[in-house]
């Protein structure tokens, strides 16, 4: 009596009890799995074009009336132990991102307008400044400050003397700020250790990258007179490779990949991978061949997973091979660049294996998120989605 008393209990207890923690993921791996079975292996050019007729559209219906994107203000609780400034750095960031969007997409009268206002914003708002002692998040405003000004700088619609002039001294602006921050050993990077300094120590290799053909451009500007600021930011980068094809997070004295889920094991630099080969190879370093910026693409497919799960995770790095959530848009926007560094014979299949990783992810009004949701990181998705999108061959 007692026994069976005693089993009818535990089964209630563990009904109660729910799921274990183990058959709660193998629950999950197949959720996953069918949703990834749903999704189509290529999209073609139309479909990316109504996905980015869509993200566009978000941009321009959810822009401020000064010509803004967002706030710099704290909006939500998980990020809310940066410095106050960074917010601020995090918005002119995102609201460089989404004029370079509307700058290299066909144009309308809804996103020309949309377009004018965020340059005249951006040229007008104060400059970017370092937040605290350890956190300077003003780098990412100026990572792509610097991309967008010279790019407008070569647009024809923004050629008048005002214009142009309001362009020129922004883009300074930014790349001084650049210039400052630059660590000793060549890179960019957005936090301090101690003892902390006027100029930082720590850099990482895909702020590093992304801005080095903008570096380029800025020298034949005028912007940029000492040409070993780029040169510094290339021999970091190329120092940050890895013999297993991946890049290191930030450079190392003795390079490091362990054995398990490291983040510069291939899995854990899916993120980084492309934007460090289009960076390197654009640059005219001839240590990355197109076979290497091949490998790379192929990587980022055959893995994808790794950043599948860690879309949308709130904690930095705490997905499979220390992914984080903010890579997967970044990740993606970048390998399209890889792409287009191809012959053009090759290009569509790549970007048709590419689109549906955006395209899943797009919400009802257009945006896309991969991490916490605030509203500088809606725009700055969905800007880098657009962007991915954009970058593959427009249908007839």
């Amino acid at each position: 009596m007692k026994s069976g008393a005693g089993a009818v209990l535990l089964a209630l207890l563990c009904a109660c009890a729910g799921p274990s923690p183990r058959e709660q993921q193998e629950t999950r791996f197949a959720q996953e799995g069918e949703r990834a079975r749903a999704v189509p292996e290529r999209a073609d050019a139309g479909a990316a074009r109504a996905g980015l007729e869509r993200a566009l559209a978000f941009l321009v219906q959810s822009q401020n009336e000064d010509g803004s994107w967002a706030s710099g203000a704290v909006e939500g609780l998980l990020d809310s132990h940066y410095s106050v400034a960074s917010f601020y750095d995090w918005q002119v960031a995102a609201c460089a991102l989404a004029a370079l969007a509307l700058l290299r997409a066909e144009e309308t009268a809804d996103r020309r307008a949309a377009l004018e206002r965020s340059v005249s914003w951006l040229c007008d708002t104060r400059p970017p400044r370092r937040g605290s002692d350890w956190d300077n998040d003003t780098i990412w405003a100026a990572l792509y400050g610097t991309v967008l000004c010279v790019e407008l700088a070569r647009d024809p619609r923004f050629s008048a003397p005002e214009r142009r002039d309001a362009i020129d001294a922004r883009g300074r602006e930014f790349l001084a700020i650049l210039v400052r921050n630059q660590v000793p050993a060549g890179g960019f990077g957005y936090y301090d250790d101690q003892p902390y300094s006027r100029r930082p120590k720590w850099a990482t290799s895909f702020a590093s990258a992304l801005v080095i053909p903008a570096l380029g451009e800025a020298e034949r500007l005028g912007w940029l007179a000492d040409a070993r600021v780029r040169e510094r930011t290339i021999a970091y980068v190329r120092r940050c490779r890895l013999p297993n094809g991946a890049y290191e997070y930030d450079l190392n004295p003795i390079p490091r990949a362990p054995a398990g889920e490291h983040i510069n094991k291939i899995e854990g630099s899916l993120g980084r991978i492309q934007v460090c080969n289009w960076a390197l190879f654009s640059a005219g370093d001839g240590s990355v061949t197109l076979d290497m910026v091949r490998a790379g693409l192929e990587h980022l497919y055959a893995r994808h997973r790794f950043l599948d799960v860690a879309r949308m995770r709130p904690i930095p790095h705490e997905a499979y091979y220390a992914n984080a959530g903010y890579f997967y848009y970044f990740g993606h926007y970048y390998a399209a660049e890889a792409i287009n560094l191809l012959p053009a014979a090759e290009r569509e299949a790549l970007h048709a294996r590419l689109r549906p990783h955006i395209l899943k992810t797009q919400r009802r009004d257009g945006s896309m998120c991969d991490f916490l949701g605030q509203r500088y990181l809606l725009v700055a998705d969905t800007a880098f989605g657009a962007l991915t999108l954009l970058a593959g061959p427009r249908p007839a």
